[in-house]
């Protein structure tokens, strides 16, 4: 999403990283840069002013001019001030005291209110809670269909929603019967419409005067941008939400809702939605999206998701194999399975530091499909030929091309690219630079 204002901002740090010593006029040129920046960004000018602002008081003071390292204090300088506009630090749901907690997902129609009410549904359950999805929009039949149908795929109880009754009604009894289901977090999906009118909005406030939410969570399209913002200051004024989810992150929006709506409703973004599987739901760190937007990465995250999503006792049993050179294609297609899991090879290469920088990777765009493919052709193996990639001979390859929907010449290379990384894997293990397990100590 922030790859524009990435590119932007990193040129403008690499001039200023190019003086030995910096001035006030060095440093006010690359502060209309920055400020141009934010502006083609999207982001709320006055926001952009206060921040611009900030920064001219702390960087035309001594710590900058007189540093040996003048562009670095400045970036450091430009990072603290985007991690505080967004909101300093990361703010967890308050749950605590009596339950069962309520949690009102509010927002225009077409913001993702429906589906991220499953996200946050997994999300809570992952944590050890016990989610009760809550069907309160009887205007649009299918949107009670669409959240029955994701708490049957996910598992998760839901209200048997009767259109009849009124929308409060519906989470009252829902909160009553909230016990009985064996849940301790009400998640209610609520109406929403094309733009804010009385009605709407006179049913949110009854809903929220009789049900008492912990949380009122405003969701967002991050990629209506200042329309965004807008509308959450609207909401706020009217229901007081207690923070924010900005869905469709992973999209090419220019990100100027994620770097405005703090500043301008003070009301903290909580989670961001980064893909259409149930799944993708993360915690927002203001931290560490600063360090994404400016070509840092973001380690933390990554280490993070690969401790979800990496199974210990496959990777213990992996580094096994790998000192034993008994890693075959089986364990290769495993390990593909694993990775899949921690997002798109766009989303992982974001992460990594100074990779979202390298004008190669930019270039480079990653074929997710290449990944499908890969895994068709391992699956139209026999299970000797996995363990045992040197049987495969030319009547074994036509025949594994053709389960596989693919071309000899494809079979042909991945038996040489993975000949290549075992090598190479097993190059690492013997130097001693590879320990796997160590990622989960």
């Amino acid at each position: 999403m922030f790859e524009s204002l990435s590119d932007k901002l990193n040129q403008t740090f690499k001039q200023l990283k190019g003086h030995g010593r910096l001035s006030e006029k060095n440093i006010q040129d690359a502060l209309k840069q920055v400020r141009l920046a934010l502006l083609e960004a999207d982001v709320n000018y006055k926001v952009v002013k206060g921040f611009i602002n900030k920064i001219r008081e702390r960087t035309v003071g001594q710590e900058v001019l007189t540093s040996l390292t003048p562009g670095q204090q400045v970036i450091k300088i430009v990072s603290e001030e985007l991690t505080a506009l967004m909101g300093e630090t990361r703010q967890e749901l308050e749950l605590t005291g009596r339950t069962p907690f309520g949690i009102m997902l509010v927002g225009l129609q077409g913001s993702g209110k429906t589906t991220t009410a499953g996200k946050l549904a997994l999300h809570l359950r992952k944590i050890g809670r016990h989610p009760y999805l809550v069907p309160a929009d009887i205007y649009r039949p299918a949107a009670i269909d669409q959240l029955s149908k994701l708490g049957a795929q996910l598992n998760l109880p839901v209200y048997a929603t009767d259109p009849s009754m009124k929308p409060e009604e519906i989470c009252c009894d829902a909160m009553s019967k909230a016990g009985m289901a064996g849940a301790d977090v009400l998640i209610m999906d609520t109406a929403g419409r094309l733009h804010i009118d009385e009605d709407l909005m006179s049913e949110l406030v009854r809903i929220k005067e009789q049900v008492n939410p912990t949380e009122i969570l405003f969701v967002a399209d991050a990629m209506t941008g200042q329309d965004a913002v807008t509308v959450a200051k609207q909401f706020n004024q009217l229901l007081d939400v207690t923070g924010v989810i900005l869905t469709k992150m992973e999209g090419d929006a220019r990100g100027g809702a994620a770097l405005s709506i703090k500043a301008v409703t003070d009301k903290p973004i909580k989670f961001i939605g980064v893909g259409e599987k149930m799944d993708a739901l993360e915690p927002f760190h203001p931290d560490r999206m600063a360090s994404q937007i400016l070509g840092m990465g973001d380690m933390l995250s990554l280490i993070e998701k690969a401790q979800q999503e990496f199974d210990e006792k496959e990777a213990i049993n992996l580094a096994k194999k790998l000192k034993k050179r008994k890693f075959d294609l089986e364990d290769f297609r495993k390990q593909l399975q694993q990775v899949k899991k921690l997002g798109s090879i766009e989303q992982i290469i974001g992460m990594l530091p100074g990779m979202g920088q390298l004008k190669q990777l930019k270039k480079l765009k990653p074929d997710e499909k290449e990944l499908v493919m890969v895994e068709a052709i391992i699956n139209s193996m026999t299970k000797e030929e996995r363990a045992n990639h040197k049987i495969i001979n030319g009547s074994r390859r036509k025949r594994i091309a053709k389960g596989s929907g693919t071309k000899i010449q494809d079979v042909n290379r991945l038996l040489k690219n993975f000949t290549q990384t075992k090598k190479m894997m097993q190059g690492f293990m013997n130097d001693g630079h590879i320990g796997m397990p160590s990622m989960f100590n």
